[in-house]
């Protein structure tokens, strides 16, 4: 059994374990909802460092419990995955009941968060947590779990707009749906290297169910729909040009994502998961903050 190197501290391991790097894909698009949210409510970009740092402990802490839940629920399918079968858990690097404390830990700070901001946040964060730790059973039973992995990431401007604001709101779903189309996209397209794996496990990817080629279709059409729902979104907040400026320059980027995978050549799965929508979130928010500044 591997065991851990001096040179990566428990802090680094925990930290590997949750990927926290891949906050960049939810937590701008949580800020969008903030300031979209505020903007409405009180008519400011900016709710108070209260709501602010609320909203970013349960970002945070909500997505670290999913993440330690999906490596508790797929430890045995890691161990046999040559691509996952270093991750803390089947590598030895974290004992289970350590990643069930922090699992717990991190629930309870989420539902803490939660009441810190509103009535309404609190009463909604056990469903909350549920679609975020149900999407780590899907692919056991559905073909579709890419898109409870979207929906996972795409509850967050939802969320954020409720912390900030204390009701649900038309004008947010747009950019929610726009959060789930482009994360089930990109999930597609992660997912096109474990094919083969999945299949002699029983587990049911879309690229299992119907092929690469396929897949890539259904990726294209989810970052289609994605840049639509952000047009949508962008006009129902009354948003000015710059935003949309923002939303060309993310459906170039996912363009171009697109076409570095091909059914027969993966070799750039990395750079189009991580790289390319690291981009295309953080753009966009930049794109969206600079359109609200500049419209004070």
């Amino acid at each position: 059994m591997a065991t851990v190197a001096p040179s990566r501290s428990p802090l680094r391991i925990y930290l590997e374990m949750i990927k926290v790097e891949h906050s960049v894909f939810a937590l701008p698009f949580a800020m969008i909802g903030m300031m979209w949210g505020s903007l409405a409510a009180f008519k400011t970009a900016w709710p108070g460092a209260w709501t602010f740092g609320w909203i970013v402990v349960a970002m945070v802490s909500c997505r670290s419990a999913a993440m330690a839940f999906n490596r508790i629920a797929d430890r045995d399918i890691d161990a046999d995955n040559p691509r996952t079968k270093m991750r803390a858990l089947p590598a030895g690097l974290l004992q289970l009941r350590q990643v069930n404390l922090f699992f717990y830990a991190s629930c309870a700070i989420f539902v803490l968060a939660a009441a810190m901001l509103n009535p309404l946040s609190l009463a909604l964060s056990p469903v909350a947590l549920l679609v975020t730790l149900g999407y780590s059973f899907t692919k056991r039973f559905t073909p579709l779990c890419h898109f409870g992995l979207g929906l996972s990431l795409g509850i967050a401007p939802a969320a954020a707009w409720i912390a900030t604001t204390g009701r649900l709101d038309w004008p947010i779903l747009p950019i929610t749906f726009a959060v789930i189309f482009w994360s089930s996209g990109f999930d597609i397209i992660y997912a096109l290297q474990d094919e083969d794996f999945d299949r002699e496990h029983g587990l049911r990817s879309l690229p299992v169910s119907i092929g690469k080629a396929r897949s890539l279709l259904v990726s294209r059409i989810a970052h289609f729909l994605a840049v639509g729902c952000l047009v949508a979104g962008g006009m129902m907040v009354g948003a000015g040009p710059v935003f949309f400026a923002g939303v060309v320059a993310a459906a170039g980027l996912l363009v171009y994502e697109q076409s570095l995978v091909k059914p027969q050549d993966l070799s750039r799965v990395n750079m189009a998961f991580f790289t390319l929508n690291g981009f295309v979130s953080i753009g966009v928010f930049a794109f969206s903050l600079a359109d609200v500044l500049l419209r004070r």
